[in-house]
This record gives structure tokens, C-alpha cells and sequence, in this order.
């Protein structure tokens, strides 16, 4: 770390690497989603779910099992995410893409953020909490109907039929033990092996295969800029590590790049 506390230093460094890149991308984890109020996933398990291990409300046989239990489930989880609103580092990095030609957002988290932020060109790597579907024929399914619903102590919600081919419907989301999209995944990919800049952002960088991701961009030349609050295992590669959180360096950042353009 630096130790220059306002982040003065590491924006002015920050729009020194971001001249003349003209295809950006960010990275977000589970720590941009918290500044919002989004809890991580371990600890949403509070209250009804505290006597719930991960493995039986987030995998296919748990799904099997008991369906009721493990759809009650992520219609709560929707529901948080639907009380939130994007902070300002989410807004920020909607304003931080108009300074470059072309920018996406991959990100690990499944709370819908950075749509609602603004942020257009978004692959999500684990899904979305907002992409419910049908088993049987990925017929999508709005979950609208769920938002008022008087969740039961323990949250059973016994999953719907599709109404158009009557399958069961389960969350958009990516159980354990499933593969990532392949096109998601394939997409990510080809973002960072061929963008000019890396914004890696609130994230860990322990979780594969999106850890695996700033190393394509480094070892394809990109610059890579970690904005996260903690040191990370990404940190000593990092061409840039900003000490701060997405709401503190995004704002910063988006408004001198503004004030370059």
C-alpha cells in the first residue's frame, strides 16, 4: 500500500494508465455488492437459514431433493437484492466506461447491480437472481409474481410450472457443480485477452476460474488496476493496487477521467 489515504495519488496514477486505452474492462466481486447491502452468500445464512450448510440450498440434488426449500431460498436471496440500490462506485463505473471506445463488465456477483446501475455490455459469470427459468427448456420466468409473497419460517416456496412447457422453474444461477456458461466464460476470456485496461474490482481473487482472469490480461500486456481495500493475491502483479473500496476510488476516478476527456 501507499498510504496516501484520500487515493489522490493512485487516481492520478490510475488516469496516467488509462490514456489512450481504448477497450476497457472491470472485474467485480462480492465486495462492490456489499457496499450496497448485498450480504455474501455464507452471510445471508442468518436468522431462518442459520441451520442450513451452502451444500443444501445451492446444488442440483439439493434442488432434487427438496425443491420447496432450496426455491424459497433464492426467492429470498431476489428479494434482498430487489430492497438495495447500486451504490455510487456502481454508478461511477457506468460513467467510467464513456471514456473508453468500448467497456464491459464481467462480474462473479448474481444481484443484477450493475444493470440497474447503467452499465450496458455485462456477462455474468454465476448467473443472476433475476434470470429465473424453467428446468426442462430454459423458458424464463418472472419472479415478479414473489415480491409480496409471505415467506414461511424456513422459506419453502414450492417452484412453479413453466407455462410453457410445465417444467419446474429454478434460479438463473450457477449451483456448485455446474459449469460456468461456456459462453459467459468464453466471453470473459476474450475480453481480457484483448482489452488495453483490467479494472479488477472487489474481489478476492481466490475464487477460479475469475481469478484466473487479470493473469490473461497481464500476460497479454494489459494494464491491470486492483481497486480493493485489502491486499489480495493479485496485488504484487497488479500494475496499479488502490487501497479503497468501489464507492470511495470509482466516483474519484470516473470524475478525473472526465475532467482528461
Amino acid at each position: 500500500m501507499t498510504g496516501f489515504g484520500s487515493g489522490d495519488a493512485e487516481c492520478s496514477r490510475a488516469v496516467e494508465l488509462l490514456a489512450g486505452c481504448g477497450r476497457g474492462v472491470a472485474l467485480t466481486g462480492a465486495g462492490m455488492s456489499q457496499e450496497s447491502g448485498v450480504p455474501t452468500f455464507r452471510d445471508a445464512l442468518t436468522g431462518w437459514w442459520a441451520r442450513y450448510d451452502p451444500m443444501q440450498l445451492a446444488t442440483p440434488e439439493a434442488y432434487r431433493t427438496d425443491p420447496a426449500r432450496v426455491f424459497g431460498w433464492y426467492v429470498y436471496r431476489w428479494r434482498m437484492a430487489r430492497q438495495v440500490e447500486p451504490h455510487a462506485g456502481h454508478l461511477a463505473l457506468a460513467d467510467v466506461a464513456r471514456s473508453f471506445d468500448h467497456f464491459a463488465v464481467v462480474t462473479q456477483n448474481v444481484d443484477g447491480l450493475h444493470r440497474r446501475a447503467g452499465s450496458e455490455d455485462i456477462i455474468e459469470l454465476h448467473g443472476s437472481l433475476e434470470a429465473f427459468r424453467c428446468v426442462g427448456g430454459r423458458h424464463p420466468f418472472d419472479p415478479e409474481r414473489f415480491r409480496d409473497l409471505d415467506l414461511p419460517e424456513g422459506g419453502g416456496v414450492e417452484p412453479p410450472a413453466c407455462a410453457t412447457c410445465g417444467s419446474p422453474i429454478r434460479p438463473g444461477v450457477v449451483w456448485f457443480g455446474e459449469q460456468l456458461p461456456s459462453d459467459a466464460i468464453g466471453r470473459a476470456h476474450e475480453l481480457v485477452t484483448t482489452c488495453d485496461a483490467l479494472l479488477v474490482i472487489g474481489t478476492s481473487s481466490v475464487v477460479y476460474p475469475a481469478a484466473g482472469l487479470p493473469d490473461l490480461a497481464l500476460t497479454a500486456g494489459a494494464t491491470v488496476i486492483e481497486i480493493n481495500p485489502d491486499r489480495t493475491p493479485l496485488s504484487p502483479r497488479a500494475t496499479l493496487h488502490w487501497p479503497a473500496t468501489a464507492g470511495e476510488a470509482l466516483p474519484q476516478l470516473a470524475a478525473a477521467l472526465a475532467g482528461t476527456a
